[in-house]
């Protein structure tokens, strides 16, 4: 019998989103997303809750109003800048760059355009008024160990280094 995604069991998928009115993939993860089911919030409960009662090998495709995620766009979170004023590192799109109000509290935003003159930074999020569909592949569905539920995901052990050193010949 095919183990099916249910509360504690470590789960691997791939997938994309891809834009509902357009059909273009907006973004994919080229490796397996890995987390422990019911446990890790990496995907958005809409998703998880699909996810629930598949097995390895199955594709599933979940519409998703981004909105219901992200909220609407805020275009105050907009702002365009003479190219002349942004620092050289954040002249190119895709560039993310972390702010910091009056307040101390900090935000994302991402170079999105760029003309001869104006660079426009966006704070919402790039999925932000789009409704989009997630298409996964189940890879694997097995037992998450006591480890992968404690952390929420694959418990990779480092690599076994012995220098025979004292941790006291190390730091001295």
């Amino acid at each position: 019998m095919k183990a099916v995604i249910e509360t504690n069991k470590y789960v691997e998928v791939t997938y994309e989103v891809i834009d509902q009115k357009s059909g273009r993939v907006l973004t994919s993860v080229e490796f397996p997303l890995g987390y422990v089911h019911g446990v890790n919030a990496v995907l958005s409960p809409q998703v998880s809750a699909e996810l629930e009662g598949k097995s390895a090998g199955e594709i599933i495709e979940v519409p998703v109003d981004c909105n219901k995620i992200f909220g609407p766009r805020d275009e105050s979170l907009v702002i365009t800048e003479y190219i002349r004023n942004v620092p050289e590192e954040y002249r190119e799109v895709g560039t993310a760059i972390l702010m910091e109000n009056e307040r101390g509290e900090t935000k994302s935003f991402l170079v999105t355009r760029k003309d001869r003159k104006t660079i426009t930074i966006d704070g919402n999020n790039p999925l932000c008024g789009r409704e989009v569909i997630f298409k996964l592949e189940i890879l694997l569905v097995r037992d998450a160990s006591e480890e992968e539920i404690a952390a929420g995901g694959k418990v990779e052990e480092g690599p076994d280094i012995e220098t025979g050193l004292s941790i006291h010949e190390v730091l001295n």
